[in-house]
């Protein structure tokens, strides 16, 4: 097994990790980057990115995530395809070992592992992913003006992406699966009110269909009752708002995490509670998940870094 040892172990890319790499290499902190196992995070999966500034006219997921990751091996960062299997945060320096069979000694980690989308499970998911299919409707809703949307989900994120929705979609159909929506009672009234929202109560996704492009549901109301009813919803856009889960398993309880399993951050920095510890990113952020927001943490995250090894040394 080879060690090698750096000032700052980034675990994770996507906008966060390539923006704290970017960050890190120029204050020579010769930092090391594990792109786990979704090299550019979810961002990857986004065809069209339209509001990242710098962009005017527009971009794709990977193509913005291939030149931030130029940018940091242009100064000097260590990029590696592969993940951190096991890290131990016990005492400092910090040990990770990698997929690669590698041990890397850390004076600082950065943790910007992201947060996965959770999806129902149909194939026809993978299928139409950024052909209809999303879990983020501000980033893709604006694909969708004056067409038919579904949202599926029941509680408060699902509630807002259809209202944001029906700002631009002419319909906008909520998928509930039991009788009630979860949400705040703010709100399910927001939602009930809005004229253009109908929500399905009582009703599961069994399918997708669409030649190339995603054309509409396969649904069954009163799923196991007397009154099962199976039908068609044509659609052109299919957003999934049941959640995401913050990908720190590999952790092993070492950070503290929210109710949620997000990292929380401390002191208006992104240091988690264990010193030289930092996170950035979805791993951190259970409100925005944006790619601007996710970079600006990366930022951050590097300066913290930067800040607590000059404090250490």
């Amino acid at each position: 097994m080879k060690e090698i040892t750096t000032k700052c172990l980034i675990v994770g890319s996507g906008p966060a990790g390539y923006t704290a790499a970017i960050y890190t290499s120029r204050a020579n902190l010769s930092p090391v980057l594990y792109e786990g196992h979704q090299p550019g995070g979810q961002l990857t999966t986004t065809t069209e990115i339209e509001n990242f500034p710098g962009y005017p006219e527009g971009t794709t997921g990977p193509e913005m995530m291939e030149d931030l990751r130029r940018q940091a091996m242009r100064f000097g960062a260590d990029v590696r395809s592969g993940i951190i299997r096991k890290i131990d945060l016990s005492s400092r320096p910090f040990r990770a070992e990698a997929d690669d069979d590698t041990t890397i000694i850390a004076d600082t980690v950065i943790i910007s592992t992201g947060a996965s989308a959770k999806y129902l499970g149909l194939p026809d998911e993978k299928k139409y992913m950024g052909m209809g299919v999303s879990a983020c409707a501000t980033c893709d809703g604006f694909f969708y003006r004056k067409k038919r949307v579904a949202v599926v989900g029941g509680g408060d994120t699902a509630c807002e992406e259809a209202l944001y929705l029906s700002n631009l979609a002419s319909q906008v159909f909520l998928i509930v699966r039991k009788n009630y929506l979860r949400a705040s009672k703010v709100m399910q009234k927001r939602v009930l009110e809005k004229p253009n929202i109908t929500v399905l109560f009582n009703t599961n996704t069994t399918g997708l269909y669409g030649e190339e492009f995603l054309e509409g549901a396969h649904l069954v109301e009163n799923l196991g009752t007397d009154i099962e009813q199976h039908t068609d919803l044509p659609i052109d856009g299919f957003f999934l708002a049941i959640g995401h889960r913050p990908n720190t398993d590999f952790l092993n309880g070492q950070l503290e995490l929210d109710e949620a399993g997000y990292i929380k951050t401390f002191n208006g920095s992104q240091a988690t509670n264990v010193e030289g510890v930092f996170a950035a990113g979805d791993v951190a952020d259970p409100s925005y998940r944006q790619a601007i927001t996710a970079a600006g943490t990366g930022c951050r995250a590097a300066l913290d870094a930067e800040r607590f090894i000059t404090e250490h040394a």
